[in-house]
């Protein structure tokens, strides 16, 4: 996704007139100086006079190295464990010409190659790009320029990452090995082991400056970096991503990788500044071209035979005639003359006009229908105003309340839902009310349903009405409801009879529901009760609790899927009380809606947090009505889907009431046959869905990977976020049918699966006490342990909502979320370089390097950010952190951790470099999200609750009932070892 900072308040600008932006004011006691870059002989935030810093590489000083500057194997605990992912014997294997247009090569080696003389970093995969790659016309990286703040020092230059930390090897392109333990108590150095942070910052340096060609190199950039894909007829792997990139031929060969054989699909993934959008095709009634046989549509792998008169398919072979009005000629190598006018036949990821035989109902417009908890404990504990008032903001921008000279929409910079959009408002405790609009009135109507056993739908007025034409009254009635409520004592909320009334109203045309609900909903038909029991835990009834039998939400789920209608909660827990998420969120898990959970809900700390997320509901790219199918190459076959959907039999199409850009889904495949070595191995996605402004359209991804005869070649493009995504969706997809010991236990087993396949088969000739982890999957165990201490499968006492709002989160994460999800970026903000946060000389925002997650790594006085994607950023602050970063950040009142408001939410804008800093890496995290808003959680060092979610994001330490990074390596290796042996 494109970072462009909106031009709004709050953005960090220009330094101010008579801000010393490139000298060191005086903040305070003097000695505590606000240096901007720490000169020389000065010591940044938090550090204490004779103290020694720690270093910042994250690995030894080059003199710490042996000779030659190579590193030996670790001994001692881990049986002199080495790190070398190379197996023995890799030869070049030949490109076959495996279609008419491209040739689809496996990797010549299982290594990156090895970094240029400057430092640069190369990709993965395949052969090494120009360096010198732009993208299209118009491309200007992730920023624009003139929209970043510029530091206030001037002329800072910004170094290479190879040039700021000389001392860390390029481990994308050289193995990282072990070094000698020579402690007594012969652990494992933490130093030497492998680093995400590592393995995420230097590739996104090289991405600021490079493209992705999806033809051309055939191992995707990692997930959770920014790049811009260039479609050259293979899909993006935004939208698509193979676990294995290259595929053996039998299953016999992929059984000796141990890797599960799928894709993670994510349809509508939001693109970049620079690349190309979606091409829109339309074919009329008759529709596009598909094959007789299995359906495929037509795509650019498909081969023209006969002059241009019959295509050949390339899923099934098959070969068909060309339709007269499809009709060109081809030239002599075979190619249409009119290829490259023909996005179907030039472009991986395409979008269909859906003709009217593809239609269940007439397309219009999608319909938002907001029910909302007006209960007591909704009022009184300021959930209900903070929802109104969210939804406002979510409209209309944070001056929802300010009249527009003229302009019916509002504020320009407020993000806009789709043209032709409609809302609608209805409110629900013992009783349902909904409110209609009258044209030219300023006010609404309400209607109260007192029967929630046969509530019935008002017939006068408009229940959902354009929201900028209908501005006033629905502000006037958002605003006055907290008020209005206030006054009505009903504790018990009727949630099922508010939704069957939510789907009459939505059912002739589909769309949204947004509901809001803050207690157990303990009255009327679909009244629930407390499911959770401490004497569960661990026991066969525990995973009944993960899931629901209660009929009314099964029926409920049903039929909104049918109307295709998706369902969003917003779920508040202010004493963190039980709210039976497994019952109430099987609507949207079935519906492909979404969850927001916010326990401990306290007002107004999480008011912001709710609106972003409002805002970003509303108006990213979304549908409704949908079905998906993927097919695959003759000898493959889909065996499962993952993810939140409706599927009604074994191998039928997923049926979604709802679909958006932050959702994404897994596939895996079965062997049903042999693969033919001499074709490649195709697969399309096929979407077809209502666009949000109101066309039925299918949108196809098309993704190519090679075939070879052994696995080898296959361990060599291996894409280890799509294999984590898999992992962890089939991990979350168990929890309902198997104790969560025996899950965790799986993993284990996986994951040593995994490492003893490629040490046994293809690591070569190494030691027998070596540990050989593969190129491109160093850090997978990593990922496998922080897996296993995700609240959804960790040991211990756990929540059931909040296990069960974890489960079914990993089922829906993109594999960029993910990633963040499973290992969050931390950073250090009392060590930031002056550079750090600004835009570079190319509009490019420059980032500080990442930290890895251990107590460890944890500086005396020092403040960190903690970005786990799919929570708030933690602001963490040592008890002895500097007074004078106190008040950069968060304004000269703030002189210790006593004045930190512990309920802040959002950083103040202040006229400083380091504020200035801060909420332009805020932003870039807020940007990089998907569906859950970036704010602020302050965790002062032994005064908060919330120091808690850190600890618990140190994720190489010992927490959350599983082992430190180390320890766990240690395990797995000795798994290994027996597997091996």
């Amino acid at each position: 996704m494109a970072y462009q900072p909106p031009n709004q308040q709050g953005f960090a600008g220009q330094a101010p007139y008579g801000y010393q932006g490139g000298g060191a004011p005086q903040y305070g006691a003097p000695q505590q100086a606000y240096e901007q870059g720490a000169p020389p002989g000065q010591q940044p935030y938090g550090a204490q006079q004779g103290q020694p810093q720690q270093d910042q590489s994250f690995f030894p000083q080059a003199g710490q190295l042996g000779a030659g500057g190579d590193m030996h194997q670790l001994n001692t605990q881990m049986g002199a464990m080495n790190m070398d992912g190379q197996p023995g014997g890799r030869g070049t294997m030949r490109k076959k010409g495996r279609h008419a247009y491209h040739d689809v090569g496996t990797a010549s080696g299982g290594a990156p190659p090895m970094p240029a003389a400057g430092g640069q970093w190369a990709p993965p995969g395949g052969q090494q790009w120009d360096q010198n790659a732009q993208a299209q016309p118009g491309f200007q990286g992730y920023q624009n320029q003139q929209q970043w703040s510029q530091p206030g020092t001037p002329g800072v230059g910004v170094q290479s990452f190879q040039q700021q930390h000389p001392q860390q090897p390029m481990r994308a392109g050289t193995p990282l090995q072990g070094q000698p333990i020579t402690s007594a108590q012969g652990k494992v150095d933490p130093e030497q082991v492998p680093s995400i942070p590592w393995s995420r910052d230097a590739p996104a340096e090289y991405y600021l400056e490079n493209v992705y060609p999806t033809m051309e190199q055939h191992l995707p950039p990692p997930a959770c970096v920014p790049f811009v894909a260039v479609d050259q007829s293979n899909s993006s792997p935004k939208y698509c991503r193979l676990t294995l990139n290259n595929i053996p031929t039998t299953s016999e060969a992929l059984n000796s990788t141990s890797i599960p054989l799928g894709l993670i699909l994510q349809p509508l993934a939001p693109q970049q500044d620079g690349e190309q959008p979606v091409p829109v095709v339309d074919f009329g009634d008759q529709g596009p071209p598909r094959c007789r046989r299995c359906r495929t549509y037509i795509n650019p792998f498909m081969v023209f035979r006969s002059g241009g008169n019959k295509f050949v398919c390339n899923m099934c072979t098959f070969p068909n005639d060309v339709d007269p009005a499809y009709f060109a000629p081809t030239d002599p190598s075979g190619t249409r003359v009119d290829r490259t006018q023909r996005p179907e036949l030039s472009m991986g990821t395409i979008e269909f006009a859906a003709p009217r035989e593809y239609w269940t109902k007439d397309p219009v417009p999608q319909r938002w229908l907001f029910l909302i908890d007006v209960s007591m404990e909704s009022v009184s504990k300021g959930f209900l105003e903070c929802f109104c008032q969210g939804v406002l903001e979510a409209l209309y921008g944070k001056s929802h309340n300010q009249e527009t000279d003229g302009d019916v929409n509002g504020a320009a910079d407020v993000p806009k839902m789709a043209t032709g959009s409609q809302v609608g408002f209805a409110t629900f405790d013992k009783e349902a009310h909904f409110y209609t609009f009258a044209p030219e009135s300023e006010h609404s109507s309400m209607y109260v349903m007192p029967d929630i056993e046969e509530p019935f739908l008002p017939t006068a007025g408009n229940t959902f009405v354009n929201p900028y034409e209908f501005r006033t009254a629905i502000t006037n009635l958002l605003n006055k409801l907290p008020a209005m409520f206030s006054r009505i004592k009903h504790p018990e909320p009727a949630l099922l009879p508010a939704l069957n009334a939510a789907l009459e109203s939505l059912k002739p045309t589909g769309g949204r529901l947004i509901t809001s609900l803050a207690s157990l909903p303990t009255w009327g038909p679909g009244r629930l009760f407390m499911r959770e029991k401490p004497e569960l835990r661990d026991t066969d009834g525990e995973r009944k609790v993960f899931a629901t039998e209660h009929p009314g939400f099964h029926k409920a789920a049903k039929n909104m899927t049918e109307a295709g209608i998706g369902a969003d909660f917003f779920l508040a827990a202010p004493q963190g009380g039980y709210l039976d998420i497994a019952t109430i969120g099987h609507v949207s898990e079935k519906t492909g809606g979404e969850v927001y959970y916010y326990p401990n809900y306290v007002y107004p700390r999480d008011n912001a947090r709710i609106a972003k997320e409002l805002s970003r509901n509303l108006t990213r790219e979304s549908g409704f009505q949908a079905l998906l199918k993927v097919r695959c190459s003759n000898g493959l076959q889909v065996s499962n889907y993952f993810g939140n959907f409706t599927q009604h039999t074994f191998g039928a199409d997923i049926e979604l009431g709802s679909i958006d850009a932050d959702k994404s889904f897994g596939a895996s495949f079965s062997y049903d046959g042999k693969l033919d070595p001499k074709l490649d191995a195709h697969f399309q996605s096929a979407l077809l869905y209502t666009t949000a402004d109101g066309h039925r359209r299918i949108r196809c991804t098309n993704t190519v990977a090679s075939v070879s005869e052994g696995a080898l070649a296959a361990m060599k493009l291996v894409d280890q976020d799509a294999v984590v995504s898999l992992f962890a969706k089939q991990a979350a997809h168990q929890m309902p049918d198997k104790i969560l010991k025996d899950i965790r236990a799986r993993i284990t087993e996986k994951t040593i699966d995994i490492l003893s396949s490629y040490r046994r088969n293809f690591s070569g000739s190494h030691p027998p006490g070596q540990l050989v982890l593969p190129e491109n999957l160093k850090e997978f165990a990593l990922y496998a342990l922080c897996l296993l201490k995700t609240r959804a499968l960790k040991g211990g006492i756990e929540p059931a909502d909040r296990r069960v709002y974890d489960m079914r989160s990993i089922k829906a994460l993109t594999p960029a979320e993910l990633s963040l999800h499973l290992y969050p970026r931390m950073i250090a903000l009392h060590n930031l370089d002056p550079a750090d946060g600004f835009p570079n000389e190319r509009g490019h925002l420059k980032l500080p390097a990442s930290m890895r997650l251990s107590w460890g790594r944890v500086e005396e006085g020092g403040a960190y950010l903690v970005d786990p994607a799919t929570g708030p950023v933690i602001l963490w602050l040592h008890t002895q952190v500097s007074p004078n970063l106190l008040e950069d950040l968060l304004g000269p009142a703030v002189t210790g951790l006593e004045a930190v408001d512990p309920y802040l939410s959002e950083l103040p804008v202040l006229e400083t470099h380091l504020n200035a800093q801060v909420r332009n890496v805020l932003q870039f995290m807020g940007d990089a999200r998907g569906s859950k808003g970036c704010v602020l959680q302050i965790a002062r060092q032994g005064m908060d609750g919330s120091e808690f979610e850190f600890a618990r994001s140190l994720m190489e330490d010992r927490n959350s009932e599983e082992r430190s990074y180390v320890d766990w390596l240690v395990a797995v290796h000795r798994g290994v070892q027996l597997e091996v042996s």
